[in-house]
C-alpha cells in the first residue's frame, strides 16, 4: 500500500508592512510592534479611521505578485521544466474598477506566462478565506496524486474603495490599534500583504531543497449565519478545525499554537474563542493563541497565505508571535493569548484559521518539517 503523499512547503515568499521577504514577516510578527500609520497611498480626509499597514514603497499589484512569485520559485529551486508543469492557483479580489487593471483571470494568465508556469491556472474571489482555500484545494490535488507541486499566490494593497467601505461599515479601529480577544477592542485595521508559496509532494526533496514546513490538514466549512455577523456558537469554524484534524489522523491535542482569525471585532473574537472550546475542549484553555492581524493588519483575500507563511516560519524557529495591542482579558475569550513577548515552543503541528462575510471558514493545520 502507498504511502500517502505529504504536502510540503519548498518555497515561500511574502510583502507587508512588515518589510520585504518571509523572514521579514517573522522578524516583524515575534517583535510584536504593529505596523499601522497614517495612509498616504489616497485621500482619507472624509474618513473616521486614516490608518492602515502599508509598505511606503510599493509596486502595482501585479507587479508585486509577480515578483512574489519568481521569488518563491527561486526558494524552491524550481528550473524551467519543473515551472512549466506547475499550476497557479491566485487569491485576489473579485472585481478591479473599470481601468484599474486587468480582470483576476487576466492577471492569472498574465503572472503565469510572466513566472515561466503551466498557463493552468485558477482564480479565488472569496474574501477573507480566498487564500486559504487556495492553500486546501492545492493540498488536495498534492496528496490524491494529480499533481506533484503547485504555485499559490494572494495579493492585497490598500486601496480607497475597501478602505471607504469598511471604514463606513464602522468596522475599522477608531483607536488606531488591532486588540484580538482583548477587551475594550474596536475593531479591525486593513494592511498590504502579497505572498506566494510553492507547495510539494516529495518532488522537492528529490531536488535536495529541504521543506519549510508540511500541510498536514485542512478544513472548510460554512454556518451561512448572517452575511455580515459569525455565528456565535462558533460551530462553522469548529467543524473546519475538526476536518483539517481528522484528516491529519491528530487528537485536538496534537494543536501547540493557532494563529487565529482574530480581526479585532468584538464579535468575530468572541465567536472564535467559542470555536476553539467546542473543538478542542478543555485543551482550548492551554493552546496558546494570537493573532498576527496584530501587527500587519488584515489583508483581506491574501490574509491566509500571509499568515500561513508565518505560521510555518514560527513553527521552524520555534518561537509563537506576540498578540499585540493587548488591554486585559475578555470574559468571552478565555484563551491562552500570548501577550508582551514571543513564547518559546517545541510543539510540532499549529493552526491557522481564517473566516470570511457569508459565514465560510477554513482552517491550516501545519506541520514542522
Amino acid at each position: 500500500m502507498a504511502e500517502p503523499r505529504v504536502t510540503q512547503l519548498t518555497g515561500v515568499h511574502a510583502v507587508s508592512a512588515l518589510g520585504r521577504g518571509a523572514e521579514a514577516q517573522l522578524a516583524g510578527v515575534l517583535a510584536g510592534v504593529p505596523a499601522f500609520g497614517a495612509v498616504r497611498r489616497f485621500d482619507t480626509a472624509a474618513r473616521r479611521v486614516t490608518v492602515a499597514a502599508t509598505l511606503p514603497e510599493v509596486g502595482s499589484l501585479g507587479d508585486e505578485l509577480a515578483a512574489a512569485i519568481e521569488a518563491a520559485c527561486r526558494a524552491a529551486g524550481l528550473a524551467g521544466a519543473q515551472r512549466e508543469q506547475c499550476a497557479l492557483l491566485l487569491a485576489v479580489h473579485g472585481g478591479p474598477a473599470p481601468g484599474a487593471g486587468p480582470t483576476p483571470g487576466a492577471l492569472a494568465d498574465q503572472l503565469a506566462a510572466a513566472c515561466g508556469l503551466s498557463g493552468h491556472t485558477r482564480v479565488y474571489t472569496s474574501a477573507c478565506v480566498s487564500a486559504s482555500t487556495a492553500v486546501a484545494d492545492a493540498a488536495t490535488l498534492i496528496a490524491r496524486g494529480d499533481v506533484d507541486r503547485v504555485v499559490v499566490a494572494a495579493g492585497y494593497l490598500v486601496e480607497p474603495d475597501q478602505f471607504a467601505l469598511f471604514d463606513a461599515g464602522r468596522a475599522l479601529a477608531v483607536d488606531g490599534a488591532v486588540r484580538p480577544f482583548s477587551a475594550h477592542r474596536r475593531g479591525l485595521l486593513l494592511g498590504d500583504g502579497v505572498a506566494a508559496v510553492v507547495l510539494e509532494s516529495s518532488a522537492g526533496r528529490r531536488r535536495g531543497v529541504e521543506p519549510l514546513a508540511t500541510v498536514v490538514g485542512w478544513g472548510r466549512a460554512g454556518d451561512a449565519f448572517h452575511p455580515c455577523q459569525p455565528d456565535p456558537t462558533g460551530a462553522g469554524l469548529a467543524r473546519a478545525v475538526d476536518a483539517a484534524l481528522r484528516r491529519a489522523g491528530l487528537p485536538p491535542q496534537a494543536v501547540g499554537y493557532v494563529n487565529a482569525n482574530a480581526t479585532g471585532t468584538p464579535q468575530s473574537d468572541a465567536a472564535e474563542a467559542a470555536a476553539l472550546r467546542r473543538v478542542l475542549g478543555a485543551h482550548a484553555a492551554q493552546v496558546p493563541v494570537s493573532s498576527t492581524k496584530s501587527v500587519h493588519g488584515h489583508a483581506l483575500e491574501a490574509s491566509g497565505l500571509l499568515e500561513l507563511v508565518v505560521t510555518a516560519l514560527a513553527l521552524r524557529q520555534g518561537e509563537l508571535p506576540v498578540n499585540a495591542g493587548w488591554l486585559a482579558p475578555d470574559e468571552a475569550c478565555p484563551l491562552d493569548v500570548i501577550t508582551d513577548h514571543p513564547r518559546r515552543t517545541t510543539t510540532t503541528h499549529a493552526l491557522t484559521l481564517n473566516a470570511a462575510f457569508g459565514g465560510a471558514n477554513t482552517a491550516l493545520l501545519v506541520g514542522a518539517p
